[in-house]
């Protein structure tokens, strides 16, 4: 892939399919909001895992244009970060521990890759999930998906600080076993006390079988990027979920077949069903406020405000609430 200089600051956006995400029409509303001056977003698409190489050479790229600010990441959070760990001047405590970066700026000269997944997931989480619900329910949390968002929002869950609401078990489903190794690595590592397991899935019938056996009020999540990066969801049609279960999608646009199966359910189940949208806000709003050097609110009216921009910029018919 080619990268030609950039003419004006630029930030960059590291995806799969970065133009069809509603930041390219809210990033410019929110620039103006936030007084950012003439800037530029760019998109950077490869294809999930891809060659290291090709990961390396856009991160060099970023590290050496003098106009290229810095950059979110999506997808390829783990990859990216193992290709391109020494190219970093810094790495945040956050990124170090968890193996991935969301993150990529520069600050005082130096190139610094940041994990914002355990900041924004906790905020999103924290907005939706009812107060002291696990120490109400004594539920578990079931997150289909390896990645580094559920590296994050685990983390979050597990922390000590929430007393006695964290999850009464953790339980991780991916279609391949090297990333249930790594994941299963760090939780170890950060030894938090909450049971984990850690389930082999290459078909969706493998994830009905644990959503089957869960409890009534498990917050079941999406976080395999299929619905957004690749057709489909992670369940079959014939799932079933648990009575009151919370059902949280990490996407908020594509083709949501995982929403559509738990709307399907809502009423006879009980079930609270969350997209990605709030989630894509505090992601990008604190990336851009580490890219930009800039104070964002992650609360409050002017929170409010900047929510209401994205809103009117660009939320999806699919990401809006359902009557």
């Amino acid at each position: 892939m080619s990268y030609a200089a950039a003419r004006r600051p630029t930030f960059y956006f590291i995806g799969v399919t970065t133009s069809q995400s509603s930041i390219m029409r809210v990033f410019p509303a929110w620039a103006r909001h936030l007084g950012l001056g003439d800037v530029e977003m760019k998109g950077i698409d490869f294809e999930p895992h891809a060659a290291p190489e090709r990961y390396r050479e856009a991160v060099q790229f970023l590290k050496h244009d003098p106009l290229s600010l810095g950059a979110l990441v999506t997808t390829h959070k783990i990859d990216l970060y193992a290709a391109c760990r020494d190219l970093f001047d810094e790495i945040d405590p956050h990124a170090r521990m968890m193996g991935e970066t969301s993150c990529l700026s520069k600050r005082d000269g130096k190139f610094v890759c940041h994990a914002k997944d355990p900041i924004t997931s906790g905020f999103a989480l924290d907005g939706f999930l009812p107060e002291q619900h696990f120490a109400r329910t004594g539920a578990e949390v079931f997150s289909m998906g390896a990645g580094g968002s559920t590296i994050a929002l685990t983390w979050h869950l597990m922390q000590r600080s929430r007393g006695a609401d964290r999850p009464s078990k953790i339980v991780v489903s991916n279609r391949s076993a090297a990333r249930l190794e790594e994941i299963e690595r760090i939780h170890r590592e950060l030894n938090l006390d909450v049971p984990c397991e850690y389930v082999l899935a290459p078909h969706a019938e493998d994830n009905d079988a644990v959503l089957a056996r869960l409890s009534p009020g498990a917050l079941v999540i999406n976080a395999t990027g299929l619905g957004k990066d690749a057709p489909g969801s992670p369940l079959s049609d014939a799932a079933s979920f648990p009575e009151r279960a919370i059902v949280w999608d990490l996407n908020y646009r594509g083709k949501l077949v995982f929403l559509d199966q738990a709307r399907a359910q809502r009423d006879t189940k009980h079930l609270q069903i969350e997209d990605g949208w709030t989630y894509f806000i505090y992601g990008w709003t604190r990336v851009i406020a580490e890219v930009f050097h800039v104070d964002i609110p992650s609360r409050g009216a002017a929170f409010d405000e900047i929510c209401r921009i994205a809103a009117e910029a660009g939320k999806p018919a699919a990401a809006r609430p359902v009557a």
